[in-house]
């Protein structure tokens, strides 16, 4: 047994218990009665104790990938008697649900996705703890947002975990959700930024995140993505946030509230809402979109540029804002420039970095 993990193993479920929305402190003694494999991925039981003299209860955390000190998401128990001929098997059966859980989740997230005007994203937060009130009054008086009279959906749906404001036609949804993304999705996509600069052990610290969803209904795209960008700055402000988990990548809190502050100067917060990628094949640059077809657009692409990543980056930036603020659409065999000597060529096919279809557009250099 890796007892360096298994210590992890134990300190990630001792936190998790102590939410006050589970033991509401810690257990009174733990200790890690067994362990098996489960989709290729490594988890610990635990038995435990609510005070000294009551029943042992049965609990599991992990999974984990080889040594990795970091589990993937799955902690939980039901607070049913430890029992050790059916431990394993309860134990395997908590981790299904819970992987099912977050599968739903996730599933659910993209396909709120494909749909133009509805937006998500995940605040990392390095403990299962927020300040609601303190949150609806950033919204309140940073950015004018409250709920209006006669949402009655927000009202039903508020809870301590919970809430839902109306807004302008819209839905804003925050939830506390304690744990971290499952799958070391974020930590990955971290990885491949360069806002990281390769050193991702801030991201990896999240043991909780608040899911943000703002579903536009009578608002154009662009509308409700700029107040998700204000209610994610919101959220910003809350203490113990690590990180912002939205257009497959992780954005820095700082990077992320800068960026916000163009909405405050009439103008449409692009680097919120799209993220610009960077690459290189053995040809040269190449640059990618994610997050222009929640916006109601095609992702673009440019390959195999001979000029710097920052000009591969700006000129995609400005083609993404340009698209996005003026309404226009790019279709297949069409040309676009800057001046009326610029054109550039716009082929539609198969993605390379990007899932489905991506405008690959001419780049001069």
């Amino acid at each position: 047994m890796n007892l360096e993990q298994m210590n992890a193993a134990k300190q990630s479920l001792t936190e998790w218990l102590s939410h006050p929305q589970e033991l509401g402190k810690a257990p009174a003694k733990i200790e890690c009665a067994g362990t098996f494999e489960l989709h290729e991925m490594h988890y610990y039981i635990f038995k435990y104790k609510k005070n000294l003299l009551g029943k042992w209860l049965l609990g599991v955390c992990g999974g984990y990938e080889g040594d990795e000190l970091e589990h993937c998401g799955h902690v939980f128990s039901e607070m049913e008697e430890y029992d050790e001929s059916t431990a394993r098997e309860k134990a395997a059966a908590m981790v299904e649900m819970v992987r099912e859980y977050w599968m739903e989740q996730a599933k659910k997230a993209e396909e709120r996705k494909q749909n133009p005007g509805t937006f998500v994203s995940f605040v990392l937060l390095e403990e299962a703890n927020w300040d609601k009130e303190a949150l609806l009054r950033e919204l309140k008086e940073g950015w004018q947002i409250e709920n209006e009279p006669g949402a009655d959906d927000a009202e039903q749906a508020e809870n301590d975990e919970t809430f839902i404001v109306g807004y302008h036609g819209a839905l804003i949804a925050v939830s506390l959700m304690p744990g971290p993304i499952p799958d070391g999705e974020a930590e990955r996509c971290a990885g491949k930024s360069y806002l990281w600069k390769n050193d991702i052990g801030q991201v990896r610290r999240h043991q909780a995140h608040l899911l943000v969803a703002v579903m536009g209904r009578e608002l154009a795209p662009a509308e409700a993505g700029e107040l998700l960008v204000k209610t994610v700055a919101s959220c910003c402000k809350q203490d113990g946030v690590l990180g912002v988990y939205a257009n497959g990548t992780v954005y820095p809190p700082d990077y992320y509230l800068h960026f916000s502050g163009m909405v405050k100067e009439n103008l449409f917060p692009i680097y919120n809402l799209v993220w610009f990628g960077l690459y290189r094949s053995e040809k040269g640059v190449c640059g990618y979109t994610c997050g222009m077809r929640q916006l109601g657009y095609d992702e673009m692409e440019i390959i195999d540029s001979s000029a710097d990543p920052e000009s591969v980056l700006d000129f995609l930036s400005d083609i993404a804002n340009y698209v996005v603020t003026e309404a226009v659409v790019l279709n297949d065999g069409e040309t676009i420039g800057f001046s009326a000597e610029q054109t550039l060529s716009i082929v539609k096919s198969k993605g390379i970095a990007v899932e489905g279809e991506s405008l690959k557009i001419e780049f001069p250099g």
